[in-house]
């Protein structure tokens, strides 16, 4: 009898159920797309962010004091001590160790330069005083546990834009910055002479391509890191790395102080892949190394994170309203044109919880019903704004699903509430008299 009450009351009133029904399924579709693209913003802007480079930088602990003023790290990178370059598999055996997706070590040399090609007394051999940055690219690492690892200055730093080709490794080649370029008249295919500063050791190389990087780089040469180190006397050492990694944007419970946690804060802390989290691990595997967030590229990746996190939540949190809005002013209608079926129903002995539980049932199927089709629509507008915005759509996610289901109930409950406890109270007598 009760299924057959709540079949009936669907067949003689499909509009009110209809309006219902629309309202609830379009609340739960922008819900279910706000949801599905806020699940996997994260990891989308944390990818696009590598464009903005490396986030930590990796020194010699033995080189300066910190300086930190306003939260940015003034401390210069002097010449002093050097890292192992033998340590940096370790880098592939942290925890957070798929978070990091590329480095790359570097040493700067002061050096002379000049080209060798042969010059007409009107256009002489022009030489003078540069950097040599010695890098890796493409380089092949091999991690402890038998794998291999490919990474280098194109992950850390992909704004950089070469004309040309990288060098390669294995021979003598290199690139110059465009502005090098100019001032000591080379460009692709020429020889370069570089020397150390004591003119001790000297070398010559192919330059393969010209570097443009909007920095100090512009007027340097670079090479491979075995370059860097022999014209510096420093065999497998070098004296910065930089890190980039994926990471979650800071909380107040991650700029506290690791030191003044309790062991399970502390577990919960080093289990988030916090930028400062996978700095401590880093140190932990690279003995007498001090890590440094890059603070301007780190706190700038949280912001604008956060902000679009909370912009999804603001626009499900706006469509949760209007639903339940909806949602109440038509179960209000149907409790204002059924009062004389309540009557009737309370004059033939039915309860108030009796009525109350029939007209919830009926609103709760529509939650059902609703929510189920705002799901769908849902995934589809997803799909839309994650290829429009970040290039790819997510995942329908199982997850997704049954919160969208409990929303689409908790909704209709809070909607309803009202109109459904003013029809539990109605007294049946002045209903049958038609007051």
């Amino acid at each position: 009898m009760f299924l057959r009450i709540v079949a009936d009351s669907f067949g003689r009133r499909p509009r009110h159920k209809l309006l219902t029904g629309a309202a609830l399924a379009l609340g739960m579709g922008v819900a279910t797309a706000a949801l599905s693209v806020s699940l996997d913003v994260g990891d989308r802007l944390a990818k696009e962010f590598r464009s903005l480079g490396a986030n930590l930088l990796v020194t010699p602990q033995a080189d300066s004091l910190p300086l930190e003023i306003g939260g940015v790290d003034y401390r210069p990178v002097n010449a002093g001590a050097y890292l192992p370059e033998a340590d940096l598999p370790k880098l592939k055996t942290i925890f957070w160790h798929n978070n990091i997706v590329g480095f790359s070590p570097i040493l700067e040399v002061p050096i002379e330069a000049w080209s060798p090609e042969s010059k007409t007394w009107l256009t002489p051999a022009i030489a003078g005083n540069a950097t040599l940055i010695g890098a890796w690219v493409q380089h092949t690492v091999a991690i402890p546990d038998g794998t291999t690892y490919v990474s280098g200055v194109e992950k850390t730093n992909p704004w950089w834009n070469v004309e040309g080709k990288w060098f390669d490794e294995s021979s003598r080649q290199c690139i110059v910055g465009i502005n090098f370029s100019k001032k000591f008249g080379v460009k692709i295919g020429d020889d370069l002479n570089v020397s150390a500063r004591d003119h001790t050791r000297w070398i010559t190389m192919k330059i393969v391509g010209l570097l443009s990087s909007g920095g100090p780089e512009d007027d340097a040469v670079l090479s491979s890191l075995s370059v860097g180190q022999e014209l510096a006397s420093k065999p497998r050492q070098y004296r910065k790395l930089y890190v980039s990694a994926l990471t979650k944007p800071k909380d107040d419970f991650a700029r506290r102080d690791p030191k003044t946690m309790k062991p399970d804060e502390f577990e919960r802390w080093s289990c988030s892949p916090y930028v400062s989290s996978i700095a401590y691990s880093i140190k932990q595997v690279l003995p007498g190394a001090d890590v440094r967030v890059i603070r301007r590229v780190a706190e700038g990746e949280g912001q604008i994170l956060t902000r679009v996190r909370m912009l999804l939540w603001l626009v499900t949190g706006a469509a949760l309203l209007a639903a339940a809005l909806a949602v109440g002013a038509s179960a209000a209608a149907s409790v204002i044109e059924r009062r004389t079926e309540i009557g009737l129903m309370k004059a033939l002995g039915a309860g108030s919880g009796t009525v109350g539980f029939l007209l919830a049932a009926e609103q709760l199927l529509l939650a059902f019903v609703g929510g189920g089709i705002g799901y769908a629509i849902g995934i589809v507008l997803a799909r839309l704004v994650g290829e429009k915005i970040f290039g790819a759509a997510p995942e329908p996610s199982l997850i997704v699903f049954f919160v969208v289901i409990a929303l689409a109930t908790g909704v209709t409950i809070l909607g309803s509430a009202i109109p459904l406890r003013r029809a539990s109270r109605y007294e049946p007598a002045p209903i049958l008299r038609g007051e």
